[in-house]
């Protein structure tokens, strides 16, 4: 597809700097940047690209003052990220997409399927399954009984669901996840051995949340494992049995939630964070990547840091003093020596 700066800019109501009829036709990085080619720049430490590159237009903040000569065309607009964003996601939106059901899909008489839907080779659809208008769901896609899919959700490759599991509209779950196995549960026996306590609850994907690839999200001893509306997971998070997860939160990779776990609304965790179990997790909460969290965060918009994870400032003041320490144990050791030495006198 091909644009010039005058569509994209009507589109973006943003301001041209240059020629508002030059096309692009394919996008890139800043840095990597080729005649016809749409790039952006948001970050001040990637400014001295925007000298050299090739990029036909480039959209930038309203508040980008250049400090030298820029041949690239400019479209200036309120947030330059968000606006890149905007435009990726028109592209996408206007790809052709797959419709029709493949010979090979096995769809279970009793399961109703809704209008202008794909179901790809080898997907298996099961009882009572309700699969809603728009839904794309991928080869070898397995969806257990008495599910149901919301309209327009969008199921990759070689994901599985389990039976019960209900997921709202809109949702999108990337390849090799497994939504609704089973949570670890067993029970100790006086023999040492460990009895598996039936799972029979479910899990529930509110409208809009998007699950990366090779997640795994457990279904609830009873009730539901719940991710509510706007979530964005990461790939390879493990959510256990019972979790909720507050709407609008966000998740890097090899993140991990104990069970019972409930996490407010509009939180940010980074990679390898990891709750233990039966924690409440205010709104607003920021926690730095490889946090280990071992008690309940109870005041909002609280960044913290570190294993076990303390408040940022303290964490940081913290740091400094762990680097001192070979230091000051051979002060400490010094000090040790004197003070015996004063002893014996």
């Amino acid at each position: 597809m091909e644009f010039t700066a005058a569509t994209i800019a009507g589109f973006l109501k943003g301001e041209i700097v240059g020629d508002p009829d030059i096309k692009v036709n394919t996008i890139a990085k800043i840095e990597e940047g080729q005649s016809g080619a749409l790039s952006f720049l948001a970050n001040p430490k990637y400014e001295h690209y925007i000298y050299d590159t090739k990029s036909s237009i480039v959209l930038v903040n309203k508040s980008f003052v250049p400090s030298g000569g820029i041949n690239a065309t400019l479209i200036r607009v309120e947030n330059s990220y968000e606006a890149f964003a905007s435009l990726l996601r028109l592209v996408d939106q206007a790809r052709p997409r797959k419709k029709g059901i493949h010979a090979t899909a096995i769809i279970e008489a009793t399961a109703k399927i809704g209008t202008d839907v794909f179901i790809g080779p080898y997907a298996y659809i099961g009882e009572n399954c309700i699969i809603g208008n728009g839904c794309s769901i991928y080869p070898h896609v397995y969806v257990g009984d008495n599910t149901k899919l919301g309209n327009n959700c969008i199921i990759n490759p070689g994901v599985t669901i389990y039976h019960d599991c209900l997921l709202g509209a809109g949702c999108v779950v990337h390849a090799g996840t497994v939504i609704g196995s089973d949570g670890f549960g067993f029970a100790p026996q006086s023999d040492n051995e460990f009895m598996k306590i039936p799972q029979l609850g479910n899990v529930i994907l509110e409208d809009n949340v998007e699950i990366g690839s090779n997640v795994t999200i457990d279904r609830a001893t009873m009730g539901s494992t719940i991710i509510r509306k706007g979530v964005k997971l990461d790939n390879l998070i493990q959510i256990a049995h019972n979790v909720e997860v507050g709407e609008n939160s966000v998740m890097a990779a090899q993140t991990g939630i104990s069970g019972s776990t409930k996490v407010g609304k509009n939180c940010m965790f980074g990679g390898q964070v990891g709750l233990a179990g039966h924690l409440r997790i205010a709104n607003g909460t920021k926690i730095g990547a490889q946090g280990g969290i071992l008690g309940d965060v109870k005041e909002e918009n609280t960044a913290i840091l570190g294993s076990p994870a303390i408040e940022v400032k303290q964490f940081l003041r913290s740091s400094v003093i762990f680097r001192k320490l070979p230091e000051m144990k051979i002060k400490i050791d010094s000090l040790e020596k004197e003070i015996e030495s004063l002893k014996k006198k």
